[in-house]
């Protein structure tokens, strides 16, 4: 085998299955489930295998928020590209479900360990996703930012509170319905 980066293995590109495989384990263990050696028998290869990807469980954990963020940006690009009637309220639907089907994903792209500052890539990676909403809301310069942070810490508040289990969802209640009422009301 070779030991360049992102050389092919015999199945396919190493580093994208190893991704595959945190981000399952991450949704079925969460994050403190997440250790390079688990993820190397969880695919199938060598335990020193991971570490030609990943040069530590940090970097992996970075590279998994970078996977979210660029699947999350993608998917409030495509309902801007469906240019719905109310383009924020759609948005903060996609925003809230993204949230509630990927709950460890989500909490690991928005957590405190990983210091965005310190990681460019991470930083790229949520600043087109907070472009994405910028770019919703429309505006000045500084009065889109505003607006689109308003935006974004009611949805993410909403978001949180439903992950926390602090707002119910009751029995036969659609929890997509229910948040859409939600943030057709801020």
């Amino acid at each position: 085998m070779s030991t360049l980066p992102n050389a092919p293995y015999h199945h396919g590109n190493l580093r994208q299955a190893l991704l595959e495989a945190a981000l399952r384990l991450l949704e079925q263990q969460g994050e403190a489930g997440l250790g390079l050696r688990d993820l190397a028998r969880a695919v199938g290869v060598s335990p020193a295998a991971p570490y030609r990807h990943f040069d530590s469980r940090a970097a992996l954990l970075e590279a998994l928020a970078v996977t979210g963020f660029q699947r999350f940006t993608a998917r409030m690009q495509a309902v801007m590209a469906s240019a719905p009637d109310d383009p924020l309220a759609a948005m903060g639907k996609t925003y809230v479900v993204f949230a509630l089907q990927n709950p460890n994903l989500f909490r690991l792209m928005f957590s405190p360990q990983l210091k965005k500052d310190a990681r460019p890539g991470l930083r790229m990676a949520a600043d087109a996703a907070f472009d994405t909403l910028r770019q919703a809301v429309g505006g000045t310069a500084l009065d889109g930012r505003i607006r689109a942070l308003a935006a974004w810490a009611k949805v993410h508040g909403l978001a949180v509170l439903l992950l926390d289990g602090q707002i119910a969802i009751r029995a036969g209640e659609d929890s997509e319905a229910l948040v859409a009422e939600i943030i057709g009301s801020l």
